[in-house]
Formats: C-alpha cells, structure tokens, sequence
C-alpha cells in the first residue's frame, strides 16, 4: 500500500467516524447513565439482571444462548467442510484450503511437540482452541436478545459467564487425565491428581481475561464523553488480543501437562543387584 492509499484510507475512516459521530449527537439518547457503574459492572460479572428466557422453560445467562449459537455455527461449519470441501482438496491447496491446513498444522505440530500420544491431543486442543476464538470474537456480531424485563441486549461471549469457563477447564482436565491413563495406567491418575489445582487455575485464566476486557469496555460504554468512536476500537483491539491469546494459551497448558502425564515412567534398577555385582567383579579382579 503506497503512502497516497494510506492517506486516502485514513481520511475515509475519519469521514466515516465523523459522520457517526454526528448521527449519534443529532439523534440525542439518554447516555448510559440510567444505573450506576456498580451495577453495571456487577451485572457483567453476575448477570443477575440482564437473563434471558430459554424457550419459556427457563431463565438462563444470555452467555448460555451465546454457547448454543456458537456451539450451531461451528457443527454446521465442520459438516459443510467435511461433506463439501474436504473431498475437493487438490495437491496444489487453493487458498481456502491451504487455510485450513494451516490451522490444523499448528495444533498438530503443537500436540506432536508435547507428547507421543498426539492423535487425541491433537484433535482436542484444535476444538478447544477454534471455540475459545470463535466465541469470544461471537460477541462482536453484537446479535440482539430480549431480556424478561423487556429490553434488548447485546449476546456476550460463551465464556463472560464463569460457569463456561469451569467447564472449559475441567473438560480439559479430563482430558489430561485420560492422557495419564493412556500412557501410565492406573498410576497416571495419581500423576493427574498431583496438579490438584489446574482446572481451577485454567478456568480462571480463561475467564478472567475475557472479563477484564468486558469489563473495559463496559466502563468505556458507560460514560457519554467516551462513547464516540472509542468504543470500537477498544472492543476490537481486546476481543481479538483476548480470542488469540487465550485460544494459545489454553490449548499450550492442556498439551504440556497431558504430555508430562502420559510420559512413561521407567524404573530405575534396583541398587542392591548393582552392589551385588560391582563386589563379585572386584573379588575376580583381587583373585
């Protein structure tokens, strides 16, 4: 991109912003000075006000409607590929293709690097690791629900709510400890449970680090003098940092630990049978 297209490009961004900017002022609104922040904040967290009926059975977490719906988008994806796509590859890759090679050639590179039992690992972590990206950029579809007090929300990301992201972390527990089984036995399990505390530090990586960005970007939101512009840039900027890092992130730990525990354990030889025979040499080379 030459210097004259980069102005030209920043000039059309500004134009745009601009005329946000003055479509927003002209039309007024009440700013998002209705509740107080404290409330605010701890609805980001709790969603105790902002639920959403579940087909009129249940009031949920609007994080939970976020899951289905990613969780539809993703099967229907994979179908689509493997019934249409995957038959069609070529030995020179389009560049869909070669896309898609590439992705899963870093999840495969990653579970080969880490543990000699890779054909599951492989196959998890790139699941795990295309849903973390997939939700947490799910909530700049800004799609709209009604809540049951009647007013309509944006979806957050499947993993806002801490009770994804307990589930998340505990599934790639179990995971950890079938690679402990796999390649230990019994005696895998007793190596899994050591690292006691791992499904609680991996759930509360994961969702603090999309809360922290939630969370800024609420406060942002909230205070009028900032809500022009700025808005956008902070909530691309964190989703996508917070969608990349904590994809590596997640799927990094769950492959270094089930590698650790999966390593078969050699016994050393017992000490007495190498006493043993260092006297019988020595009694030979004395003779």
């Amino acid at each position: 991109m030459t210097k004259k297209e980069r102005k030209k490009a920043i000039i059309i961004f500004a134009v745009i912003a601009l005329v946000f900017m003055v479509g927003a002022i002209m039309t007024g609104g009440h700013g998002g000075e209705e509740e107080s922040v404290q409330v605010v904040m701890r609805d980001a967290v709790m969603h105790e006000v902002n639920r959403v009926s579940l087909f009129g059975l249940k009031d949920v977490n609007p994080s939970l409607i976020a899951a289905f719906i990613v969780s539809g988008i993703m099967i229907l994806f994979a179908l689509i590929c493997r019934i249409f796509v995957i038959p069609r590859f070529k030995l020179v890759p389009g560049k869909f293709q070669l896309v898609l090679e590439t992705v899963v050639g870093i999840f495969d590179g990653m579970a080969k690097q880490n543990s000699h039992i890779n054909r599951f690992l492989g196959a998890y972590i790139f699941a795990a690791g295309s849903y973390i990206f997939t939700g947490t950029l799910f909530e700049l579809l800004g799609v709209q629900v009604i809540t049951t007090e009647g007013h309509a929300i944006s979806l957050p990301a499947p993993f806002a709510d801490v009770n994804g992201a307990i589930m998340m972390g505990c599934l790639s527990y179990l995971v950890i400890m079938s690679g402990g089984i796999a390649g230990n036995g019994i005696k895998g399990i007793g190596k899994t449970l050591k690292d006691f505390s791992l499904p609680i530090s991996l759930s509360f990586r994961l969702f603090g680090a999309l809360l922290s960005g939630a969370l800024v970007t609420e406060l942002v939101y909230y205070y009028r003098a900032m809500s022009y512009v700025v808005p956008v840039i902070v909530g691309v900027l964190f989703t996508l940092l917070h969608a990349l890092i904590q994809a590596y992130v997640l799927t990094m730990l769950t492959s270094l630990f089930y590698g650790e525990v999966s390593e078969k354990v050699v016994k050393p030889p017992k000490e007495k049978k190498q006493r043993g025979r260092k006297r019988k040499t020595v009694v030979k080379e004395a003779a």
